[in-house]
Order: structure tokens, then C-alpha cells, then sequence
């Protein structure tokens, strides 16, 4: 692919991905033109391309639009595509480039030459009766766009800042083939049937109201019935393994947080601090200062430890609201979240039990799809993390040591570490988007030294405990997105909110039909009861489709006139025919089994 760099030189690209994100990268100037050519008035800030697309900032002034609008945006693209205009770069000095953007109504261009360098040289490119600021390198002609598709709007601030004017962000992608442009579109909508904010608005699992607050999910019946269930099967895991488990305030001191280091390392991701009584008060980001107190209420032995610490706990941080989605990213949520209080003689073993127990919770989900990392500090970093040297250079080798010696592959990444020690970061691969980190396992040196956590050795001497911070599922919250995307809403018997639907054929078996709902509801089941004046089919087709309930009873005449019942599976359009006790005994089990 032929390019043009913003000194005039033309060359060739032949690395796929910089060719990807150069086309991209002439797909949003492409489209500024074709909106500059529809919407005059329209005013640019920033276009670049990302690793999904490309978008635009713009501001519309008094003119309001719409993904309706996008079509039509589209179109004009097409025309300036097909207007092949060669694609020239220039650069002019920062007081003559201010003079053309001024002359061009470009305020926000203006102000960005602002922020550069005074003896900066800005460069720009040009297509037709188009000029936009931008250092390249770009395609050498607009009919080298050959795949391109406008994805929707969003709202953005001028320089992600809220104190200023919120912008129009114009979303879009483009590839080099038409081919690859129309699998990606398929693997969209294929992300859009899966969206658990969809399927949870569908299935009555949670909601969102913003009078309420940004990011604040609120669980429903049914959505918090598949939450204590994770909640309960975690839990019993965890005691299996000899967790002890605590509830703790969902908010602490300041003091607090700035002896943990979270004040000075983590206070742009909380909430702000709130007085009452001469005190100062933030909702907690995370449970470990309140776990390492808990740790600090008695004195311990070295016969005490390990000492395994667990909560599924109330957190809240302050996430900027374009990264919010769902229950997958909120600024509520609630940590499968434990404190291992353990000797340095104890690291492996512990490290191990997390690990076993980490891939013992994904056999169960059936998840396979996953890589393991080393996350690791960047030593260049002087603001993210705890500064001691020695106490890193021990942690990170102490954790992939053990990491090495239990056979884990793994790769390592620097600048991902906690701010207090390195951490195993387990990232799973869902069926749609990016990989996301269910699980860690971080070691931590730092936070018990900086609590002032002792216990007594075989010797006598009062030593310092290592913690081992780990989340099994996450959060409760990320991890039944994260289900809900995987299976469509279809969770398996024992997650489902509703695990049997009773539907009778018509008014006249209400008596057999409540009858079998009674025992259902006896025997321990989820059911429900569809006693509506509706067509068996429509009553079918809600089961199936909208609440995704894995059987439907179906009572008719020939079922009351036996005493049997007709199954129907979730999947399937053919009916079994078993009798109430068996069917029970069947049910029972799936869900004893979590099969």
C-alpha cells in the first residue's frame, strides 16, 4: 500500500498493522470532509485511529444528529472516494498555522497548536477543498479506502475534561477488503445478541437509572438470584480450603488509606473523601486495609499461619463514565476478594492452592480459553508505585520462581503490577471482544510491613507476614457478564433464576398445573407458573427466547389423563414425556451436580 509522509516522501507499507491503522487513520479525514461538506458549521477537535476503527470530535454547534444522519454521512464519503483527490501534506510554522486554522473557523485546532511546543512545526494534510492538522502518514489517495462502515455517536468532552463543551464522537471502522470489513460486522452483531447489558434488560436481571447514578447497577430478583448462587458457590469452595470469612464496613478512614498507600497511589480512582465529625471518610476502593486490621486484632503464631481471609465485598471506585458498561465495569461492585496471611516458607504452597483452585473454578465453567501473565512494576515509574527497590526485586522473583516451579506458562508484562507488589494477572478470551483478567494472585511484601503486622516464629522472634492477595472470580459482578456473554442467558440449571416453567394448554388444567408447581416448589426447584389466557406457542416462544428457562412443563389433556408431564428443552422444539417424580429427581441432581 502506497503512503504519503507529512514531508512529501511516498513509500510503501507492508506491516499489516500499520497498514490497518493508516487506512483507518484517512477513513476519519475522509469523513471530516464529507461532514464539513453536509454540516458547514461543523467544528473539529480530535480524529484518530484505534484498534477498532477510527471516530471524530466534533462539534455541531446548535445542529443536532443522529445515528439516522449516519447513511447519509456514508454517502458523501463514497463521493469524495470516488473523487480519487490526491492526498498532499505541507507544513507551515506555529504562527502561520494558527493564521490558516483561524481562517478556517478551526478553534479547536487553534487551541491544540496551543499546547505545542513554541518553535513547534506543524504539519497537514489535504484532499480537495479539505486541510486538517495532523502529522500522518496518510493514504496518497482518497479511492484507496475501499471498506469502510460509520459504527454510531457518543458523546465526548473537549480534551476529556467535563468542565468543557461536550462534542459529538462519531464512531466508524474501515479495512483493506470489503471480505474483512463484512466478518467484522458479523462478529458486531454477534457482540450485540451477546451484550449482557441487553440480555440483562431482556431477562429482568438488573438495571441502571442515573437518577440512581452512573455506573450503580441494581440487581432484580432474578438477576440476584444468579449472584448468590456464584456468591454461595465460591463460598463453598473457599471453606472446603479453609477460608474463614468476614463482613467489613464498605467505607474507612483516610488515615487509613494513606497508611495502606492507596491515598497516595490510587486516590484518582476513589471517591472523594467526605467530613463528618472532624473525620475523614472515602468509600473503599478495595478491602485489603480493613482485611490486614483484622489480621492486626490479636497476635498470632507462626502455628496460626496461613491464616486465609475472605469476603465478598462491597467496592466503589471512580470510573470515568465512557469506560462504564453494565455489571461488566461499574462503579459499584463486589470482590470474590481474600487475604492469605502466610511465612515466606508458605508462598509456594499457598500460591499453588490459588492457582488449583483458579483452574478447578474454570473446569467447572467450562472455560479453556486463557493465558496466564507475570504482571510486573515499571521500575521507570516513580508516581504508580511503592518505591523500594529491594522489597520489588524480592517479590518479583520470589513470585515467578513459584510460578516456574508449578509448571505455569506464563509471559511477563511490565507496568502491570499493583502499586504494593507484582501480581499473576489469569486472562480469560470471552466469545466476543478483548481478553478481560477474571483472576489474581498478587505478593505482596509492602502492605504488612507498612501495617505493622507481626506474628511469632519457632524461634521466638517477632516476624512480618507475606499476603497473598487473590480473586478467584473477580468480581461477582465482571464474572456474570462475563457468563451471561458466554452463554447467551442460557446459564445451566443450577444458575438459572427460573429453572422450570409450568405452562398449561388452557384454563381447564389449572388445577393438574398448580398441582405440579407445588411440588416443584417443595422439591427445592425455581419454578414458575405461566397461568396467563395466552397461546401455548406465544407462552413457549417468551420461555424459550425472552427468559431462557432450561425446561418448560407443558400440561394438556393427554398429560392430566396420564399424571405424567411433557418436557420441553430450552434448545429444542421435540417434547419427552416423564412422570413428576422422575422428572424432579433429574432437576435435583443437575443442580446438586452443577452439572
Amino acid at each position: 500500500m502506497k503512503i504519503i509522509y507529512n514531508n512529501g516522501q511516498v513509500g510503501e507499507i507492508e506491516n499489516a498493522e500499520e497498514e490497518l491503522h493508516i487506512l483507518r487513520h484517512s477513513a476519519a479525514h475522509i469523513m471530516a470532509q464529507a461532514i464539513k461538506r453536509l454540516y458547514p458549521q461543523a467544528d473539529f477537535a480530535y480524529g484518530p485511529a484505534n484498534e477498532k476503527g477510527f471516530y471524530y470530535d466534533v462539534d455541531f454547534g446548535d445542529t443536532k444528529i443522529s445515528d439516522e444522519d449516519l447513511p447519509k454521512i456514508e454517502e458523501e464519503m463514497r463521493k469524495i472516494i470516488k473523487e480519487n483527490l490526491p492526498i498532499k501534506p505541507f507544513v507551515l510554522p506555529r504562527e502561520e498555522a494558527i493564521k490558516l486554522m483561524q481562517e478556517r473557523g478551526e478553534k479547536y485546532k487553534v487551541e491544540h497548536i496551543g499546547d505545542l511546543a513554541p518553535d513547534a512545526v506543524i504539519s497537514f494534510y489535504q484532499q480537495g477543498e479539505y486541510i486538517d492538522m495532523c502529522v500522518g502518514p496518510h493514504l496518497t489517495y482518497t479511492k484507496a479506502l475501499k471498506a469502510f462502515k460509520l459504527l454510531g455517536l457518543s458523546g465526548a468532552y473537549w480534551k476529556n475534561d467535563s468542565n468543557n463543551r461536550m462534542l459529538t464522537r462519531i464512531k466508524g471502522t474501515a479495512f483493506k477488503t470489503a471480505q474483512e470489513l463484512e466478518a467484522y460486522m458479523a462478529e458486531l452483531k454477534e457482540a450485540e445478541l451477546r451484550d449482557h447489558r441487553r440480555i440483562g434488560r431482556e431477562m429482568s436481571l438488573f438495571m441502571t437509572d442515573d437518577l440512581v447514578g452512573k455506573g450503580l447497577p441494581m440487581f432484580l430478583p432474578k438477576g440476584y438470584i444468579v449472584w448468590q448462587e456464584l456468591e454461595n458457590y465460591i463460598k463453598e469452595k473457599e471453606r472446603a480450603l479453609g477460608y474463614q470469612h468476614v463482613l467489613t464496613p464498605c467505607v474507612g478512614t483516610v488515615d487509613l488509606y494513606r497508611t495502606s498507600g492507596h491515598w497516595e497511589h490510587y486516590k484518582n480512582n476513589m471517591f472523594p473523601a467526605m467530613e463528618v465529625e472532624g473525620e475523614s471518610f472515602v468509600l473503599r476502593p478495595m478491602n485489603c486495609p480493613h482485611h490486614m486490621m483484622i489480621y492486626a486484632n490479636r497476635a498470632h503464631s507462626y502455628r496460626d499461619l496461613p491464616i486465609r481471609i475472605g469476603e465478598i465485598a462491597h467496592d466503589f471506585r471512580f470510573e470515568a463514565s465512557g469506560t462504564l458498561k453494565g455489571i461488566e465495569r461499574g462503579r459499584h461492585f463486589c470482590q470474590n476478594d481474600a487475604h492469605l496471611f502466610v511465612t515466606p516458607s508458605q508462598i509456594k504452597d499457598e500460591v499453588s492452592k490459588v492457582v488449583d483452585l483458579i483452574f478447578d473454578v474454570y473446569k467447572d465453567f467450562g472455560i479453556t480459553n486463557y493465558r496466564c501473565v507475570l504482571s510486573l512494576r515499571d521500575p521507570e515509574d516513580k508516581v504508580k508505585y511503592h518505591q523500594d527497590d529491594e522489597m520489588w526485586n524480592k517479590a518479583e522473583s520470589a513470585l515467578r520462581e513459584v510460578l516456574t516451579q508449578l509448571g505455569i506458562d506464563f509471559t511477563e508484562e511490565i507496568g502491570e503490577a499493583a502499586f504494593y507488589g507484582p501480581k499473576l494477572d489469569v486472562n480469560v478470551k470471552p466469545a466476543i471482544g478483548a481478553e478481560i483478567t477474571l483472576s489474581t494472585c498478587q505478593l505482596d511484601f509492602c502492605l504488612p510491613a507498612k501495617f505493622d503486622l507481626k506474628y511469632t516464629d519457632s524461634d521466638g522472634e517477632r516476624k512480618t507476614p507475606v499476603v497473598l492477595h487473590r480473586a478467584i472470580l473477580g468480581s461477582l459482578d465482571r464474572f456474570m457478564a462475563y457468563i451471561i456473554e458466554e452463554t447467551k442467558g442460557k446459564f445451566p440449571v443450577w444458575l438459572a433464576p427460573t429453572q422450570v416453567k409450568v405452562l398449561r394448554v388452557s384454563e381447564r388444567f389449572s388445577e393438574y398445573s398448580e398441582k405440579v408447581y407445588d411440588a416443584l416448589v417443595a422439591a427445592g426447584i425455581r419454578a414458575e407458573l405461566d397461568d396467563r389466557n395466552e397461546k401455548i406457542g406465544y407462552m413457549i416462544r417468551e420461555a424459550q427466547v425472552v427468559d431462557r428457562v432450561p425446561y418448560m412443563i407443558i400440561i394438556g389433556q393427554k398429560e392430566v389423563d396420564e399424571g405424567n408431564i411433557s418436557i420441553r428443552l430450552r434448545d429444542n422444539t421435540e417434547t419427552v414425556t416423564m412422570n413428576v417424580d422422575e422428572f424432579i429427581e433429574k432437576v435435583q441432581g443437575e443442580i446438586r451436580n452443577r452439572k
